[in-house]
This record gives structure tokens, C-alpha cells and sequence, in this order.
């Protein structure tokens, strides 16, 4: 009656090694380790940038106890923090400016482990201390400004047009334009439909004055609002760089706001500095270059005198990445237009031959003093830079195919990912929508310390308290049930480390929880046997009787407190989230071990017996048969 088919006790034991092997990653601790990432968008983390900070380290004789290659950078572990910082200043001096070298730590467990994925749970800012920031964007803005260029646009499609207008204005996110007749309006109507599709049109009569009203389409406002908020994280992430933080943590929260958090980082003030600049962009013309034969100005003679320190009159030099290697420039100073003119820029492909492209539109005024310029520029290299703190950048050099207006196209990509990469970046650049900071705190590294102390010896008092309670009052019974407990704590552990989740104050409070909300099902499951034996049923009897009529309202109760969770999750923000996550998973693995894992235990010590007279399961042994009472 009371055996487990062989497939069960396996599944019990695979879920028991594969929790420990997955929990046993937090027990090692973390080491000191320097990661190097690239700074600018032109250089990727790859063997070549590991082959330097190997070579680097092994030169000035700084052992390291591993070097390992990411996707976004080279991180290498040391044996103490005093090594650590001399291999920071080290290779912040050797790789120069082009690379950020932060401080970080790495976690100890050995490779094996980790060969199987087997990683330790991240640790938030509550617990390793730093500070956070919620951000919120002013997407009226981004739509006024949005606005705004089409209205700029609008005036210039139609003096390019001929059609005469009595004046165009903004009210709020409204565009109204006024013509004297209704012939000219409606001509315009259809000119702006074709130039302008994101536009929503509607014709208005009033007192011989002949107008149209154009408001922004409703998904076009979505993207707006999307490309924002996209913008502004862009350029949070190049910001965050300078600060050299290891490993920080900037997303969306919701529609319009963005979490930022530093760990490590203790002086608010500066980072509020640095996530408050914007970058700007500008656009010269090439004056001289070595790279295209076929393009104008091409004179290696000239870039070779540049090099040696012989810059012309009114240009300056510049380095762009360009087919892996660093190409030299000589670049006017005289600035065609800046990213104040650029209203969009997307990624996409050329329809001709389906190249990579990023897509441009400026607004009315730099799409006229754009034509102006090149047209006289037919085969002539243009620069686009990225001024970034203060240092400018060359993004890109395309050669001017033909006149160029309000919109035009960047080509010469190698991948789609480059192209999105720079139109986040010039949207980034020209139109970051404003941000208003709305939360802020720090939390320094003592505090985190303690968090972790305050919370571990929380969960573990508590299952302390639970262990002695159970064991006293059910006896052996009780002894399962604190296994079972003891399994589910390693298996919620486990999954959090499995999905890489990061461990807060509020996750570790959720894990408490958790500690005494899994109890609550072995409790009803002892009852329920206690109940069964005062009714008369044998032993062998009132165990299954037990489990099996437990199950129904332990499946309710877990089900009604996991509504709650996923309503935390979905609606709740911040730390909210976290600790719904943690009890949403702690609910899912009580399920398991109280009603699998103790039942494995019950069936294995009591299952064999074939003549059974009485259980422990608290207060007297219970003889088999005894009535009520």
C-alpha cells in the first residue's frame, strides 16, 4: 500500500542531487576579479582584447588565477584585493581610454560547476550596497518635440511645394495649419499624407479660414514614447561606463521609467552628474582621407603629414574603425548641422541589393541646409561624431551618393546589429527625451553585509524554531516533515540560482516566508494520520489515507496564496517583484517536498514493514485498532 514505483524514488533523488549540485555555487564565496570592457562602439571584448590583458599581466608578473572571455568583456581573477588594484591601475594605463576597467568579483566555485551551469545567485544593491535611482521620462516632452519637427517639416513640404499656407502652429500635440482656400488646403492635405503617414489628418471650416489638424497616429505615438525610452537607456549605458561599475543594472520599469542601479558606487552625487549629461552630434565633411580612392580628397600624402603633426589650417584629425583597423581623417571644423536638426533614425535594409542601412530624417531647417551643402559634395565623405564627455568620435564616414534632403540613408554595415547599434546611438544623441529622477537611495557596503547577516540568521532561526516544534510534537513524523522543509529550501535555492535571479532583502524575506508557509502543508498531513488512526484505520491505512486526502486541500490553499503572488508580480514593481518571485517559486517546490519528498520517506521507513502495530507521529505511540478517545 504504502511503496513508491521505482520511477518516483528516481525522480526524488535526481531532483535532491541536481538542487544540491545547483545550490552548492553560493557556498564558495566570490574573488576579486578586473573586467575590461570596450568603451567605444567601434571595439568588441574578444580573444584578441584577452590576448592583451594575458600579455599585460604576465609581463609585469601579477599572477592571476584565470582569465575568462565574455560576450561584452575580459574578466580576470586574483588571489586577493591587493592584487586586484594593481592590475586595475595596470591595465588602465596600458589600454588607455578606449577601455573601461572596472573592479569586480567572480564567484570561487570550480569549474566543474560551472561547466554545468551550475552559478551562484546574484546579490542586489540591498545586499552588496551601491546605490539606486528610478527615473522617470517626460514623455510629453518627447512628444512635443516630436511635434515639433513635424511642424518644421509640414512648413518646409510645402514652400518646397509651391503651396501657399497663412501659418502653421503647435497647440499641445496638435498641428494646425491654415490656408485662404479650400483648394490649397485640401492639395496640401494630400501632399502631407504621402510625405508624412505617421500623421493623422482631419480638414476644419470655421469662419472662411480653411485648416487642417494633425495629430500624431496613436501607434506612431507608441513608438515614439518606445524609441524614448530606448534612447534614454542608451545613453545611460554610456554614462554608466565612465563610472567603471562592474556589473549595473539599467531597464525598464513599466511604460516611461527606467531603474538604474550601481553596485559598488557609494558617491550619489557624481553619478547623478554623469546619468544627467546628454551627448550631442554633429556633422562635418571630410577634408582628406586614405581609405576610398574612389571618393574625393582622396590624399594619403596629406593624412600621412597629418599624422606626423602637420594638420592643416581649420581641420582637425580623426580616427575611425573601419574593416577591423583604425582609419585616419582630416576633418573640417566647420560644423554642417548638430543632432538638434535629427528627428529619427532607424535601422533597416536598402531595397536595391538589401544591405544593412540606418535610416535618417532631419527636420525642416537641417534638411535644407543639408541640400545645400551636398550638393556640391557628390562623392564626398561626410563624418558623423559622437560628442561623448566632452571627446568627440567619429561613428561613421559614408561617401554622399547623391543631394541629400530631410531624409537619407547610412550605408556600408557589416550586420543588422550594427546598424541598430548607431541609430539608438544618434537618436540617443539628438533627442533624449528629459528625465526626472523620482527615487533615490544608497545603501552602503556595511548595511549590505548586515542585510545578508539579518536575513540568513532570520531564515535560520526560523527553520530552527520550526525543526524543534515539528520534531517535539510529531515525532518522527515531525522528523519527515523537517526533512521535507530542509529539501524545499534547497530546491527554491536551486531554482533561484538556475534562473541566475538576483537575491534581495525583500527575496530573502520571501524565503523565510517560505520556511513557514512549506511547514504548513506537513502539518495538515500529520493531522490528517493522527485523524485517521483515532478512526480506527491500521497504520499502514492511516499514512496513505493521510496523504491522500491531504492533497486536495494542500493543492487549494498553495494555489489561492500563488493567485496572490502572480497579482505581486504582475502589478508590483521593484522589490515587490522579487519577493513575488521567490514566493511563486517557493509555493511550486512545498508542493513537491512536502507532499513527494515526504512521502518518499514515510513509504521507504514504514512502506517495508509488513506487520506494523503503531507509528510515531507525536504525543503516545498509537497502537494499531485503538478507538476514539
Amino acid at each position: 500500500m504504502n511503496r513508491y514505483p521505482l520511477w518516483k524514488n528516481l525522480v526524488i533523488i535526481a531532483a535532491l542531487v541536481i538542487g544540491f549540485l545547483y545550490t552548492l555555487p553560493n557556498f564558495y564565496g566570490e574573488a576579486p576579479a578586473v573586467q575590461v570592457s570596450p568603451l567605444k562602439t567601434g571595439l568588441k571584448a574578444d580573444s584578441g582584447l584577452m590576448n592583451r590583458v594575458e600579455e599585460v599581466l604576465r609581463q609585469n608578473s601579477i599572477p592571476a588565477e584565470g582569465v575568462v572571455l565574455d560576450p561584452t568583456s575580459v574578466k580576470a581573477r586574483f588571489r586577493d584585493t591587493d592584487t586586484q588594484l594593481k592590475a586595475k591601475d595596470l591595465l588602465q594605463a596600458r589600454l588607455g581610454e578606449d577601455y573601461v576597467v572596472a573592479l569586480n568579483l567572480l564567484p570561487n566555485s570550480p569549474r566543474w560547476l560551472s561547466s554545468i551551469g551550475a552559478l551562484p545567485m546574484y546579490l542586489g544593491l540591498d545586499l552588496r550596497g551601491g546605490v539606486h535611482f528610478l527615473l522617470q521620462v517626460d514623455m510629453k516632452t518627447a512628444l512635443g518635440k516630436k511635434m515639433d519637427s513635424f511642424a518644421g517639416d509640414i512648413r518646409g513640404a510645402l514652400r518646397d511645394r509651391r503651396i501657399q499656407y497663412t501659418g502653421v502652429t503647435r497647440d499641445g500635440q496638435t498641428i494646425t495649419v491654415r490656408f485662404r482656400d479650400a483648394a490649397l488646403r485640401d492639395k496640401a492635405s494630400v501632399e502631407i499624407g504621402k510625405l508624412m503617414p505617421d500623421l493623422e489628418l482631419r480638414t476644419q471650416d470655421d469662419a472662411g479660414e480653411f485648416r487642417i489638424a494633425a495629430t500624431l497616429k496613436l501607434e506612431a505615438q507608441r513608438q515614439t514614447e518606445k524609441f524614448a525610452v530606448e534612447q534614454n537607456i542608451t545613453t545611460l549605458r554610456n554614462r554608466v561606463n565612465e563610472l567603471g561599475v562592474a556589473e549595473p543594472i539599467i531597464q525598464q520599469q513599466g511604460a516611461d521609467r527606467v531603474v538604474v542601479q550601481l553596485p559598488g558606487v557609494q558617491d550619489t552625487a557624481k553619478a547623478k552628474d554623469i546619468l544627467g549629461r546628454t551627448a550631442t552630434l554633429e556633422v562635418r565633411m571630410v577634408e582628406a582621407h586614405a581609405g576610398d580612392p574612389a571618393a574625393r580628397n582622396y590624399d594619403p600624402q596629406k593624412i600621412e603629414q597629418a599624422i606626423g603633426g602637420q594638420v592643416p589650417f581649420n581641420t582637425e584629425l580623426f580616427y575611425v574603425q573601419r574593416d577591423g583597423a583604425k582609419e585616419a581623417l582630416l576633418l573640417s571644423k566647420q560644423i554642417v548641422i548638430t543632432g538638434d536638426r535629427l528627428t529619427d533614425a532607424s535601422p533597416g535594409f536598402d531595397a536595391t541589393d538589401n544591405r544593412p542601412i540606418v535610416s535618417v530624417t532631419l527636420d525642416g531647417q537641417g534638411a535644407r541646409i543639408f541640400q545645400q551643402v551636398t550638393r556640391e559634395a557628390v562623392k564626398r565623405r561626410m563624418a558623423i561624431l559622437l560628442i561623448d564627455r566632452g571627446k568627440p568620435e567619429v561613428l561613421t564616414a559614408p561617401v554622399i551618393q547623391s543631394e541629400l534632403g530631410a531624409r537619407f540613408q547610412i550605408t556600408g554595415f557589416r550586420s543588422t546589429v550594427e546598424t541598430k547599434d548607431l541609430s539608438l546611438l544618434l537618436r540617443a544623441g539628438a533627442l533624449a527625451a528629459p528625465m526626472e529622477i523620482v527615487e533615490e537611495r544608497t545603501v552602503g557596503p556595511s548595511l549590505g553585509a548586515e542585510n545578508i547577516r539579518i536575513g540568513f540568521h532570520s531564515a535560520l532561526y526560523g527553520f530552527g524554531a520550526i525543526m524543534l516544534f515539528m520534531i517535539i510534537y510529531y515525532m518522527l513524523f515531525g522528523v519527515f516533515s523537517v526533512a521535507a522543509l530542509a529539501a524545499n529550501v534547497l530546491f527554491l535555492v536551486a531554482l533561484l540560482s538556475m534562473l541566475q535571479a538576483t537575491l534581495t532583502l525583500p527575496g530573502m524575506a520571501g524565503i523565510a516566508l517560505t520556511i513557514g508557509m512549506a511547514i504548513d502543508a506537513n502539518v495538515l498531513i500529520n493531522e490528517r494520520i493522527r485523524e485517521e488512526l483515532r478512526n480506527g484505520n491500521t497504520p499502514q491505512a492511516a499514512i496513505y489515507a493521510g496523504y491522500d486526502r491531504a492533497w486536495g486541500t494542500i493543492l487549494d490553499s498553495n494555489v489561492t496564496t500563488l493567485i496572490a503572488g502572480l497579482a505581486l508580480f504582475a502589478f508590483g514593481s521593484g522589490p515587490v517583484k522579487g519577493f513575488a518571485v521567490v514566493l511563486c517559486l517557493g509555493i511550486l517546490t512545498s508542493i513537491f517536498s512536502a507532499v513527494m519528498v515526504s512521502r518518499g520517506m514515510a513509504n521507504y521507513y514504514y512502506g517495508r514493514q509488513r506487520k506494523l502495530d503503531r507509528v510515531s507521529i507525536g504525543q503516545v505511540w498509537v497502537p494499531a485498532g485503538q478507538a476514539k478517545g
